[in-house]
């Protein structure tokens, strides 16, 4: 693996390469993004596919790479221009792109601006929460997780967010009257460590699950977009979301194997099924649905 550093005007991006560049064979690189995911995160899909060459990158503000712009907003548009800054500076064309999460929700954006950078994007539970049928209902629920962190700190935050992702259905009264969920019960901490930065509990990154795709872009552009949701995610907030882009995009889901992060191992400790993760992405780059 090599590990390169591209200096942009607002921040310098860690991008790493697995494989010779150009490639072996013809195929594209496989690009592989996720927010607030760093390229950590994808070590153990990446190692599943040593016949290819995997690129990896740090969003600005996060792992690696280093804001420039005096900003801690996450907007899928910036991110989206660094990607395809990475693209253009590996030099070899257009992408294969497997995107999750937050990723995902940039990687709509790029396809929206730059449709000639990918040729396939898988797009993996795209978190777009205002696309549901309880849009106004999952924001609100958002906008708690953001209180109890500004409140009480990550743990309690964290726990909020846990208790948020895997509630089932629509978020009702049921929801919100429900008892505050114990950070201990998760084996996260109940003292407050005084920061307010994550991206993930704070109002950050609202812009990216505030997304709305412009269909029309997508729907035209010559990228295949698959939308590609996980078995164990139905009928889960990011379940919902995905099965809503898709419907905005007049496709079905392409159902891969696990919950969100089915693509990762034990070590990041929310253990998915990576082997057959990385057997369906093959099957659905090659042209499956």
């Amino acid at each position: 693996m090599e590990t390169y550093t591209l200096e942009t005007a607002g921040a310098d991006l860690v991008y790493d390469v697995r494989g010779p560049l150009p490639t072996d064979g013809g195929r594209p690189p496989l690009l592989m993004i996720g927010q607030p995911m760093d390229a950590t995160g994808f070590a153990p899909l990446a190692a599943r596919f040593p016949d290819r060459t995997v690129i990896t990158y740090d969003p600005r503000g996060l792992g690696r790479s280093v804001r420039k712009d005096g900003r801690a907003d996450h907007t899928p548009e910036v991110q989206a221009e660094d990607v395809h800054a990475v693209i253009e500076a590996l030099g070899t064309g257009p992408v294969e792109m497997f995107a999750s999460s937050g990723g995902a929700v940039t990687a709509l954006a790029l396809v929206t601006r730059y449709p000639g950078d990918v040729t396939t994007l898988v797009a993996h539970e795209p978190p777009l929460i205002t696309l549901t049928p309880d849009g106004p209902a999952a924001v609100r629920a958002r906008a708690r997780v953001r209180d109890v962190y500004e409140e009480q700190g990550w743990g309690a935050a964290m726990a909020a967010f846990v208790a948020m992702t895997s509630w089932e259905g629509e978020f009702t009264d049921a929801y919100f009257t429900r008892p505050d969920t114990d950070p201990a019960a998760f084996g996260m901490p109940t003292e407050d460590d005084g920061t307010r930065h994550d991206p993930l509990l704070s109002d950050r990154s609202w812009e990216i699950s505030g997304y709305r795709p412009d269909a029309g872009a997508l729907t035209t552009a010559s990228t295949r977009v698959v939308i590609a949701v996980g078995e164990e995610s139905t009928g889960l907030q990011t379940g919902r979301a995905s099965v809503a882009t898709a419907e905005l995009l007049d496709r079905g889901v392409t159902t891969f194997p696990g919950h969100h992060g089915g693509f990762l191992d034990g070590e990041f400790g929310y253990a998915g099924r990576p082997d057959e993760f990385a057997h369906r992405l093959r099957e659905v780059l090659n042209g499956a649905s």
